[in-house]
């Protein structure tokens, strides 16, 4: 026990405390059990569960989901005593449960029914609450919309507001008023007076003001807690023992297997979704939840408890309480103990409206609108069955209502699995169309219909490109189906590569097609289509989409010769490589650095080579924050910096830029001097080789400027230079051209 976080503990386990003890005496009427059995249900729960559990947030008792199983039960065998029996059962059952790591059940929970589960506890804890704020106190405290006595939530609530009393109206008013407005006091700051500890003194005292002073507003014991007399020399008098005679009876059994199956999902559900709300984002390890809650649900078939289950609206409050550990479950499970034995006086003086205010706050911060709007924004798949649950559990009880949320999460998944199990999407690189299919995570049998028909609606001729590096899971149908369609593929010359397999599902032959450039591709290929491919390689660099490379294959296929299609003049800055930014393999771009994309007479015999190479597009490219130009900025010009600085400084010059000796270029000007660097790199080539004039005034090879912004990663083409540009510069050119 860690004395630090006691200070939050305390207070938390008395709030739980104080909202139990009346749910714990509710639920034992709903059941139609002895009062007294649902207190000790809840001290079960508190003390043994509490302590058993590795939840630092759930607080468990008597389960309101599980009255009316108990109410039947009861009914079918006869008597309390025997229903104590199946109590055992299904505590046993849950102790095999959790050695059989059974709860792993609570990870295939979809969160939006859990958030669903959590928006339609809060409801109810308005609706079930607003009947005891306005000073009705009728026994439909449990979770099901349809009550024993035929009521129902709403019947209950329009029966409340022909019989209003005031002085609880009163109560509720202030005490709603101290929850919502207390983090903006100084009282905040006092760990061990948390807002509900002060509603619930203050609703005592203006109770005593009222029947003091104000004889109208007094609040009548029928709207008070109220905890049996307890004769506290006899108190084995209210321990009822299990009639183990019918330990043989089939109906006992059956009814332990039903109250096992029923709280196991229930706690599995409630633990799912406590850790939903919890702060700190602790996890509840469910399989020992399930030994915990079998240990507890023994001792309550011993003792003549009900079963035992976690319970949302008691984790929720101690959570919103700021508990730190379970010492605060353990703690509200000793103070039920010690209340009934002795400070029912003292207990008895609770007006039921204030505990109703704490859960009528407690339902708010459960489903905020907030919580709607972000699950509408996830989309109509998440948001439908966020809502049914909701609707469901409102309008039966939580089990059912959970159970016909998860049946809508499984339609949507479904649904979803039969329109769009996978992407797909075309595009185009160097060697023609390829089209993409990117297979998810999980690939059923459900997927196979779906998955077939798009396959075979590839046309011929087709590359095909299949991408299985997100699947975990790939059903043993979708892979007879892919192994069909390669066979089927090699007819129609499709060409199938299939990437990202796991080790499992390997396959013969997965790539029949290498991205790499031969002869009589870059023979067809036109400078403005190499422009384009390139401009389309930028754009899967920036948005992340880049292409497989199958490096290993494209090495063989270019170890006896290249075929490149472009030539890049380039900075020597290392965030630039050309061959990343426009999504290239190898063997596709030849690529020329020097330190700020300067020309000399070596650039030009290199460029000259790569004429010679097939490639058919020279691209210039300039960078933001480029360290030469910034260099020339400064007039740095020490040892051989010269050789390159010297170049750059006329487009200096040309911008009207400078900086002092060493001082730190402007971010703008840096850009415009690269720019016009850029241009004056194209104005090099062409003055400086006849050669490649010609070449580009015939339309053989292309010129053109790039500004590559680093942070942006996209790279801005300028025009590409054309024959008349080259004829104004050069007039013999047009001739020559000619």
């Amino acid at each position: 026990m860690n004395t630090q976080t006691l200070k939050y503990d305390v207070p938390a386990g008395i709030v739980v405390f104080l909202v139990a003890l009346p749910l714990c005496l509710g639920i034992a009427l709903a059941s139609g059990a002895p009062l007294f059995s649902g207190v000790i249900s809840g001290i079960i729960g508190g003390i043994v569960v509490g302590m058993a559990s590795g939840s630092q947030t759930s607080v468990s008792g008597p389960a309101a989901g599980l009255a009316a199983v108990v109410l039947a039960s009861i009914t079918k065998l006869g008597a309390f005593d025997i229903l104590l029996v199946a109590v055992l059962i299904a505590g046993f059952l849950q102790l095999a449960m959790g050695l059989m790591r059974a709860g792993f059940i609570a990870n295939y929970v979809p969160s939006n029914v859990i958030k669903g589960l959590l928006a339609a506890i809060g409801i109810l804890l308005i609706l079930k609450q607003i009947p005891h704020a306005i000073g009705y106190d009728s026994n439909g405290d449990d979770a099901s919309f349809a009550q024993a006595n035929g009521e129902n939530t709403f019947s209950v609530i329009a029966n409340a507001f022909s019989m209003i009393t005031p002085g609880a109206v009163v109560i509720t008013a202030a005490s709603l008023l101290v929850l919502l407005y207390w983090d903006r006091t100084p009282l905040k700051n006092v760990k061990l007076l948390p807002a509900p500890l002060f509603v619930v003194a203050m609703g005592i005292l203006l109770n005593l003001a009222f029947n003091n002073f104000f004889p109208a507003l007094q609040i009548e014991p029928a709207h008070l807690v109220d905890i049996p007399p307890i004769d506290t020399n006899n108190l084995g008098a209210y321990v009822q023992l299990p009639d183990l005679a019918h330990l043989a009876n089939p109906d006992v059994w059956m009814v332990g297997f039903t109250i096992a199956i029923v709280a196991s999902l229930e706690t599995l559900l409630n633990i799912e979704a406590v850790d939903k709300i919890d702060p700190h984002k602790r996890e509840t390890p469910p399989n020992r939840e399930l030994l915990a809650q079998g240990v507890g649900n023994i001792c309550a078939g011993f003792l003549g408890g009900l079963p035992v289950t976690s319970v949302i609206v008691r984790s929720s409050v101690n959570i919103q309480n700021d508990n730190r550990t379970k010492v605060s479950a353990v703690l509200h499970g000793i103070l039920l103990l010690v209340s009934v034995v002795a400070l029912s006086p003292l207990i008895n003086m609770i007006p039921l409206s204030a505990l109703a205010a704490i859960l009528i706050v407690t339902g708010y911060k459960l489903t905020k609108t907030s919580l709607f709007r972000d699950m509408y924004l996830k989309g109509w798949s998440q948001f439908a069955p966020f809502i049914i649950t909701i609707l469901a559990i409102v309008f039966t009880d939580l089990l059912k209502g959970v159970l016909i949320g998860l049946a809508a999460s499984l339609f949507f998944l479904l649904r979803s699995n039969f329109r769009n199990p996978f992407s797909i999407e075309q595009y185009r690189l160097h060697i023609g169309d390829v089209i993409k299919m990117e297979l998810p995570n999980q690939v059923s049998f459900l997927n196979k219909a779906t998955i077939k028909t798009a396959l075979w609606e590839v046309p011929d001729g087709a590359k095909v490109l299949i991408d299985a590096s997100n699947a975990d899971y790939i059903d043993n149908d979708v892979l007879e189906t892919i192994e069909d369609f390669r066979v089927s593929a090699a007819e129609r010359n499709v060409r199938l590569n299939v990437i990202g397999l796991r080790d499992k599902y390997q396959m013969q032959d997965p790539i029949q097609f290498v991205p790499a450039l031969d002869k009589e591709t870059q023979n067809k290929l036109r400078p403005a289509e190499i422009l384009q491919l390139l401009r389309d390689g930028n754009e899967r660099f920036r948005s992340g989409r880049w292409t497989k490379k199958y490096y290993e294959q494209q090495v063989d296929a270019t170890a006896t010769g290249q075929h490149p299609m472009a030539v890049v003049v380039n900075c020597i800055d290392s965030r630039t490589s050309p061959e990343i930014i426009f999504d290239a393999g190898l063997g596709d771009l030849l690529t020329i650095r020097i330190a700020g994309n300067v020309i000399s007479r070596e650039i030009i015999g290199s460029l000259e080579i790569a004429h010679k190479l097939g490639a058919k597009l020279i691209v210039v490219k300039g960078h933001s924050s480029c360290g030469a130009v910034g260099l020339a900025l400064q007039d740095e010009h020490a040892h051989s910096v010269e050789a390159i600085t010297g170049k750059i400084r006329r487009a200096v010059a040309q911008c009207g830029c400078g900086s002092a000796h060493g001082a730190a270029p402007d971010k703008a000007a840096l850009e415009r001097v690269t720019r016009q660097n850029i241009q004056n790199s194209l104005a090099d080539i062409i003055d400086g080789s006849e050669f490649l004039r010609g070449c580009v005034a015939r339309g053989e090879m292309g010129l053109v400027g790039a500004y590559h912004d680093i942070a942006a990663r996209t790279v801005d083409f300028g025009t590409p230079v054309t024959g008349a540009d080259i004829a104004r510069r050069h007039p013999s050119a047009a001739g020559a051209a000619a």
